[in-house]
């Protein structure tokens, strides 16, 4: 629901067009800077919903997290009961750190306190395609949310293949995880060329 701004009378002099045009001028440069804004826990943005199960069901959505962790949701454009969602996924992504393969996060929360789930969040440096630097910068809150809405939804499946070292030959389907020239190649000059 949007929010609304109520009017206050004013008590103070308006700001001057160059005080404030100098104001937006250092904003911009500090911005540009590239220096992280690093706030309080208590401003640390998150989710608001109706409750923590609605704010968690949004942030896996938007986060993606299905598109790798539940087989065939991508492939089905979402098109997928509720009931296979987070189930972990025997496709693996293989790239220079081995082939790695999305967890079963409907398992993984069964094995860990919400506690444990945050701190992992905000520690755990993993292989891709896991976003973990993403996860480690969202909000408590947040994490706390995603963390009650996939428990919400029970144990089911069966835990994902474990990671294999580089070299090894995966005997599951996977994705190649690296950049491939030719085609990308061709279409950027391609495109120079027009």
């Amino acid at each position: 629901m949007p929010r609304t701004l109520k009017a206050r009378p004013e008590t103070r002099r308006p700001a001057s067009r160059h005080v404030l045009m100098a104001s937006a001028a250092a904003l911009a440069v500090w911005l540009a800077s590239g220096v992280p804004v690093v706030a309080d826990q208590a401003r640390t943005p998150y989710v608001k919903a109706r409750d923590p199960l609605a704010a968690g069901r949004y942030l896996v959505l938007i986060g993606g997290c299905n598109d790798c962790h539940t087989p065939g949701y991508a492939e089905r454009g979402g098109r997928l009961p509720m009931s296979r969602w987070l189930t972990g996924n025997p496709v693996g992504f293989r790239g220079p750190w081995g082939t790695t393969y999305p967890s079963n996060l409907r398992l993984t929360v069964q094995t860990l306190s919400e506690r444990q789930w945050v701190e992992m969040a905000h520690t755990r440096n993993g292989y891709p395609p896991m976003p973990w630097r993403a996860l480690d910068r969202m909000s408590e809150p947040d994490l706390r949310a995603i963390y009650r809405f996939i428990r919400s939804l029970g144990p089911a499946g069966v835990a994902a293949p474990a990671r294999l070292a580089p070299g090894v030959e995966p005997r599951t389907a996977y994705i190649p995880f690296v950049p491939q020239a030719g085609g990308l190649v061709r279409a950027n000059a391609g495109d120079k060329a027009r």
